[in-house]
């Protein structure tokens, strides 16, 4: 399958299912803070580093990560949690939502140090069962459709689509879009029916980091958050309530790698038209398989 959103990457798909974290939904039992804040793309063609010419010395195995320091006692200031509530109350209350938002994520380059990518989306979604997801990105594009009966990833520049069949509501088409092809996308905690339900269940920390004017171009709170996985930092517009950042970094990591999604241009419940969710190239693109990349390959 292409990469519409993406395919998750093995190592941290598996950390969802192993780790159970149902505090960040949308593929609720895949975890999706794990898919969400996951490697989001291969790093494309332009960027992709040749082997060196000699084979770098050996290197000693990373040491184990610090344990988190998460005491046994839940500690949950309410002020946090009230941000959280506020936001959620916010997202979960529009009809219709558009936005822009880049993930960023780490991954090790050959000196063994941290390199950053990023992928952007544009994104247009209404409540109960419509979404629709471009991504430029700096690799092919890639576009996904959501219009309450199918899902469609399409690929523009091949002129391939892959269509399936998908369930009545956002939250159920993003975990059958994950079941069955491996596609997640990193701002789906925020466009859920209910992103409170997860986000606040498992928490053991959350407190007020305190204000900043730095991020988004605006006043925003920062929160700190963390459960027995991962620990997260957002930043929430302080008078309009919308999430601006979100930052985390999971415990089990030796390189304590860092994953970004950060959001600009929110728009809420403005008038979508009726052929926002559907695309003529798509239509007319050739077929292919709705599967996971890892998926084997049927003979023709």
């Amino acid at each position: 399958m292409m990469g519409a959103g993406d395919a998750a990457p093995p190592r941290r798909a598996q950390q969802a299912e192993d780790t159970g974290m149902g505090s960040f939904p949308a593929a609720r039992e895949a975890g999706l803070m794990a898919l969400v804040l996951g490697a989001l793309v291969a790093a494309p063609p332009a960027l992709a580093q040749a082997p060196p010419a000699q084979p770098p010395p050996a290197q000693a195995p990373p040491a184990p990560p610090p344990a988190p320091h998460l005491s046994p006692q839940v500690t949950l200031e309410p002020r946090a949690m009230e941000l959280l509530q506020v936001m959620c109350a916010r997202l979960a209350a529009a009809r219709s939502l558009g936005f822009n938002a880049v993930a960023t994520y780490e991954s090790p380059a050959r000196t063994g140090h941290p390199l950053a990518y990023a992928t952007a989306f544009q994104v247009l979604m209404q409540r109960p069962d419509r979404l629709r997801v471009l991504m430029p990105g700096d690799g092919p594009p890639s576009e996904f459709y959501y219009d309450g009966r199918r899902m469609v990833a399409f690929a523009p520049q091949e002129g391939l689509a892959a269509v399936a069949e998908a369930p009545p509501s956002i939250d159920a088409m993003l975990k059958a879009a994950f079941e069955q092809a491996a596609i997640y996308f990193p701002f789906a905690d925020f466009i859920v029916s209910d992103p409170c339900r997860d986000l606040t269940d498992g928490l053991r920390i959350a407190f007020v980091v305190g204000q900043s004017k730095v991020v988004g171009g605006t006043t925003t709170d920062v929160l700190a958050i963390a459960n027995d996985a991962v620990q997260g930092q957002l930043w929430i517009g302080a008078e309009d309530r919308l999430p601006r950042l979100f930052r985390a970094t999971y415990f089990d990591d030796p390189a304590t790698y860092r994953h970004a999604v950060a959001f600009s241009d929110w728009v809420l419940d403005r008038p979508v038209p009726a052929d926002a969710f559907a695309s003529v190239g798509a239509a007319q693109a050739r077929p292919m398989p709705f599967a996971r990349p890892d998926a084997p390959v049927r003979a023709p």
